[in-house]
C-alpha cells in the first residue's frame, strides 16, 4: 500500500513502520527517506562529538617552494637570522602543540570511526566488539581472492570496511 502524505505538513512522522512501505516521492525529503530505507543496516559509529580539524592544510619547509635541494617535509628553521624562526608576521607559519586535535576525536575518520587495518580474516575477528569504534581496512598487499573473504565476514561481523570495493572492479573487468 502507498500512503499519501498531506502537504500542509510534511515533516509530521508517519505512523506505520516505514520499512514496510514504500513511499511516493512528493517531494526532496520523502525521497531522502526512502533512499535511507533502502540501504542495508550496518554499524553505526559510536562517536558523537564533531570532528574538528584545526588546520588541515600541511606545514611546508621555508623555501622549499624556491630550491629544489630543499624539500617540503618540515624541518624546523635554525638559522640565527631566520624570519620563521623568529616568528615575522606573513611568513611561513610553525607547527606547534596549539595545532593539535581534540583528544576525544583524535585519529578519527569522517564517518565517525577509527582505522584498523586488516591483512587477513583472523585478525578482522579482533573487531568483532568493536565494531562502532573501529573500521577496517584491508592492507595493499592482500589478494582478490583474500579480499573478498574478508569482506563477506566483515558483513557478517556488521564490521564497516573502508577499501571493501579495492581491486574487485578492476578484476571483473578483464
Amino acid at each position: 500500500p502507498k500512503i499519501k502524505a498531506q502537504r500542509s505538513s510534511p515533516h509530521k512522522t508517519l505512523a506505520a513502520p516505514l520499512n514496510h512501505f514504500r513511499l511516493q516521492p512528493l517531494g526532496f525529503l520523502f525521497l531522502l527517506v526512502e533512499s535511507r530505507i533502502r540501504r542495508e543496516a550496518m554499524a553505526v559509529p559510536l562517536l558523537s562529538k564533531k570532528i574538528v580539524k584545526k588546520r588541515v592544510k600541511k606545514f611546508i619547509r621555508p623555501q622549499s617552494d624556491r630550491k629544489i635541494s630543499v624539500k617540503p617535509s618540515w624541518r624546523r628553521p635554525k638559522g640565527i637570522d631566520s624570519r620563521v624562526r623568529r616568528k615575522f608576521k606573513g611568513v611561513t607559519l610553525m607547527p606547534n602543540i596549539g595545532y593539535g586535535s581534540d583528544k576525544k576525536t583524535r585519529h578519527y575518520l569522517p564517518n565517525g570511526f577509527k582505522k584498523f587495518l586488516v591483512h587477513n580474516v583472523k585478525e578482522l575477528e579482533i573487531l568483532m566488539m568493536h565494531n562502532r569504534k573501529y573500521c577496517a581496512e584491508i592492507a595493499h598487499n592482500v589478494s582478490t581472492r583474500k579480499r573478498k573473504e574478508i569482506v563477506e565476514r566483515a558483513a557478517q561481523l556488521d564490521v564497516v570496511v573502508t577499501n571493501k570495493l579495492a581491486r574487485l572492479r578492476s578484476q571483473e573487468d578483464e
